[in-house]
């Protein structure tokens, strides 16, 4: 199995009350997530942030959901899991989404060539 090594997408920025897909898996080529990064761009305002893995057919709901964290104002915070998230089936998400204020998002890691 190759890997592709590139960046998996841009910075996301996801609006306060908001979800955003930032990886979809394509054709059965598994997406691997190391790391996901959240920075509360508020100077005031504490965010929440949340990470959803979403099957194909899904929706975002507490079932769905994996992390919950909190950024202080002008932080940011790494989740990385002990071992790459993976995702395998075609239309397969990882979506985030932001409380009481926007956040942005980067996620790292890889996918199938």
């Amino acid at each position: 199995m190759a890997l592709s090594r590139a960046q998996l997408g841009t910075v996301q920025v996801v609006s306060a009350g908001n979800t955003t897909a930032v990886a979809t898996v394509a054709n059965n080529k598994k997406i691997f997530v190391k790391s996901i990064m959240a920075h509360n761009k508020s100077g005031i305002v504490t965010a929440t942030a949340q990470v959803y893995i979403v099957p194909n057919g899904g929706a975002v709901s507490e079932s769905t959901r994996m992390f919950n964290v909190t950024v202080d104002a002008n932080e940011t915070v790494f989740i990385e899991p002990a071992y790459p998230i993976t995702i395998a089936a075609t239309g397969d998400t990882i979506q985030v989404g932001a409380a009481s204020t926007s956040v942005n998002f980067f996620i790292t890691g890889d996918k199938e060539a």
